[in-house]
């Protein structure tokens, strides 16, 4: 692709995992779900194994090759000489059940894994594999509907309240007050499946039933192990990602609201759909709530084991866009809101993309396009461009800041 026009038209591609919902994102994308099948997540980067493809004219090419081709001019010659990629990935999720219990591990120790596996030769696409780069993993959500979240662990006053009020947990104080959250943790995720099913079958059913009986709110953690055991499906083999409700905290998060997660802070996506950016990278560490696979020790050698006070993100206004501040040079994101005939001007400092979920736009950069909800938008480092919305709009955009 000779890159006549430096504002392109850029499809993502979905991602069909189990967990997703059947209609936001189809109804964004304007597809019909025919066969009611999950669409989990739309996925606009240049990641190797599911790369977007840029649209010009009649041209159309993978992001990920055109980046192979021209890493200077598209990404600019900062990013590039920093990352040799697009260090981004950019998602829309829609979550209709809840996600594994992970981590992300440090830079650091993304690389020492990956090597790890390589020299043990295990095929880089095994299910039994952790590390599939050598990158680390931090991301940052912003909520596109309420949505609803684990991040981290509770301070130490609020899980010596759980473990008292809870029944089945009331042998559990002790450990907990004498040597903290490791141990106790460590305890819960490597305990035979035997006495999980002992531990967890009486909670789960009691949470059922006041669940059924209306006395249960999403604030806590028993709506959450209703839902997932509401299929009436057997009671055995429990998950043990069931502790870790208990233990993180449920964080509820409003529309345009954001949360930044870091290497370390174990989390999981309970509800909700969202706007996702975060490195170029698919090294997750599970320990439950899952069908992948997990691996508890290598989980449990990444883990942040300290209470964590969750820091929602509201934005900070530059005009008509907003910006959610990162600590991370990977990537940075915001969301630009427009009235009828409003304007929006840019200059790419990277290789940016834009989608809009809201409204429409036309996009000027050497040449016009008209863009609606779902329509996403690549724009080549160096580039100006302006943005003029048709009515009352929204935008995402990810960039290096």
């Amino acid at each position: 692709m000779e890159l006549t026009n430096k504002v392109l038209v850029l499809k993502g591609k979905v991602q069909h995992y189990a967990w997703g919902g059947f209609e936001f994102i189809p109804s964004l994308l304007h597809i019909t779900n025919t066969d009611h099948i999950p669409y989990a997540e739309y996925w606009m980067g240049a990641h190797a194994l599911a790369s977007s493809e840029l649209v010009d004219g009649t041209d159309t090419e993978s992001l990920h090759q055109v980046i192979h081709e021209r890493p200077v001019e598209v990404l600019g010659p900062r990013v590039f000489n920093q990352f040799r990629e697009l260090p981004y990935l950019f998602k829309v999720l829609d979550v209709e059940d809840m996600l594994s219990i992970q981590v992300h591990p440090t830079k650091a120790a993304a690389v020492e894994g990956f090597e790890a596996e390589e020299a043990a030769g295990i095929p880089i696409d095994a299910p039994h594999r952790n590390y599939k780069d050598r990158n680390h993993k931090p991301e940052v959500m912003v909520a596109l509907s309420e949505f609803w979240l684990l991040h981290g662990f509770k301070s130490k006053e609020s899980i010596e309240k759980m473990l008292l009020e809870v029944q089945d947990f009331n042998t559990l104080i002790a450990l907990f007050k004498t040597n903290g959250y490791r141990s106790l943790y460590k305890l819960l995720m490597q305990m035979d499946q035997a006495q999980v099913d002992h531990i967890l079958i009486p909670l789960v059913k009691r949470e059922l039933r006041r669940k059924r009986d209306g006395e249960l709110t999403k604030q806590q953690p028993g709506w959450w192990v209703a839902k997932l055991y509401g299929n009436n499906e057997p009671l055995e083999n429990i998950d043990r990602g069931i502790f870790s409700i208990y233990l993180f905290n449920i964080v509820q998060l409003q529309p345009g609201e954001a949360i930044f997660q870091g290497a370390g802070i174990p989390h999981a996506y309970l509800e909700g759909q969202n706007m996702e950016l975060m490195a170029n990278s698919d090294n997750v560490l599970r320990g439950g709530l899952t069908p992948k696979h997990i691996d508890v020790p290598e989980l449990m050698k990444h883990t942040l084991f300290q209470p964590i006070v969750p820091a929602i993100l509201k934005g900070e206004g530059l005009g008509n866009e907003k910006v959610y501040k990162c600590p991370v040079p990977d990537f940075g994101i915001s969301k630009i809101e427009l009235k009828e005939g409003e304007l929006y001007s840019g200059l790419a400092s990277s290789l940016e993309i834009l989608l809009v979920t809201e409204g429409a736009v036309i996009v000027k950069g050497q040449e016009h396009l008209v863009l609606k909800r779902g329509n996403a938008f690549a724009v080549v480092h160096g580039t100006a461009y302006t943005v003029t919305a048709s009515g009352k709009t929204v935008l995402f955009k990810a960039f290096v800041p």
